[in-house]
């Protein structure tokens, strides 16, 4: 395969539609805010001088642009997940949701949750890590399961244990709730995912998260694109199989961990945008992964906005804005994968 590098129009492209969508999704919600004064209110914030709008800063400063980062940068990261789960295992259906990997990482936040696990000086750590955990531990599981069960990790034999394990995960959080019942309202609203109330702390977390295990799976690049012609292949022109899959393992899981933490269960990201991407840029991951950030990004701004604003003033959490979507893209992507 040619080992061809993301474009530099490409990325001119990516970046200017990304850089719209946040716009909009800045300026518009439950109260819609011009272009104009939501630039003013940036201005100002930046330079340091007193906001003009005192609503309008409030609204931008303090509740939308802390959520929208947010949500851009767990877009991000959901997608590369997903990218790189899919390049790894050749498996057109993995994905943090489908795999249930992102169950397993929900089952270690609500267990947080409900027992007040966290670290003193950082509250939200104890979520965080046992999020983190759960997902490494439940990717670890299913995958392994599936190659005792079947040696070629057939795409029937992973979801199927993906599903069967989202079930387990759904009866184990039954079992914490009935132990938690003052922070059933919390919890049951936290696994339908949902980013409002976001703050700049949580996407400086995930900025940073998405910069470092990012970047990790970026460097994995041509080792995934090695991987689409067979593990033994791969090795025999100089692959560390072992090693790669440790490293991808383990990114993906803190992002996962990360994501869920944070925004709680936001299903299908990782699924939708690469196939969509696959078809502009073609299946090389130097131009796949990083075009599934920018998509991820997108894809969710755009999924978050119009959980904000199809019923306002009551607001939708975004995971049923995803899930709508991904279960019928999940159909048509399986009905292709069988046909073909």
């Amino acid at each position: 395969m040619k080992q061809e590098h993301f474009r530099a129009w490409e990325f001119a492209a990516f970046s200017a539609v990304t850089l719209a969508a946040l716009c909009l999704c800045v300026c518009v919600g439950s109260v819609n805010i011009s272009l104009k004064d939501t630039l003013l209110v940036l201005k100002n914030a930046v330079a340091g001088l007193p906001q003009g709008n005192a609503t309008a800063s409030t609204i931008l400063l303090s509740v939308r642009l802390p959520r929208v980062l947010c949500v851009a940068l767990s877009g991000a990261s959901l997608a590369l997940c997903g990218a790189a789960m899919q390049g790894l295992l050749k498996n057109p259906l993995a994905d943090s949701s489908t795999l249930g990997v992102s169950s397993g990482a929900a089952l270690g936040a609500v267990v947080a949750i409900a027992f007040g696990i966290q670290l003193p000086a950082l509250p939200i750590a104890g979520t965080m890590g046992t999020a983190i955990v759960f997902a490494f531990a439940s990717m670890l599981g299913i995958l392994a399961l599936a190659y005792k069960l079947d040696y070629s990790l057939s795409t029937n034999t992973i979801i199927l244990i993906g599903v069967v394990f989202s079930m387990f995960v759904s009866s184990a959080m039954s079992v914490v709730i009935t132990f938690a019942a003052d922070k059933v309202q919390q919890i049951t609203f936290w696994t339908m995912g949902s980013l409002q109330g976001s703050s700049y702390f949580n996407a400086a977390v995930l900025g940073v998260t998405l910069l470092l295990c990012g970047g990790v799976i970026l460097l994995q690049s041509r080792e995934l694109n090695a991987f689409a012609v067979g593990e033994d292949t791969a090795n025999h022109i100089g692959v560390h199989v072992r090693r790669t899959k440790l490293l991808v393992l383990i990114a993906v899981s803190v992002l996962i961990g990360v994501c869920v933490s944070i925004g709680g269960t936001i299903a299908f990201v990782g699924l939708i945008t690469p196939h969509g991407v696959r078809l502009l840029v073609g299946p090389n991951h130097k131009r796949l992964l990083p075009a599934s950030c920018f998509s991820g990004m997108i894809f969710l701004l755009l999924a978050d906005l119009i959980a904000r604003t199809i019923l306002k003033p009551v607001e939708l959490p975004i995971g049923v804005v995803t899930s709508f979507i991904g279960a019928v893209v999940f159909v048509l992507i399986f009905y292709r994968a069988r046909k073909g």
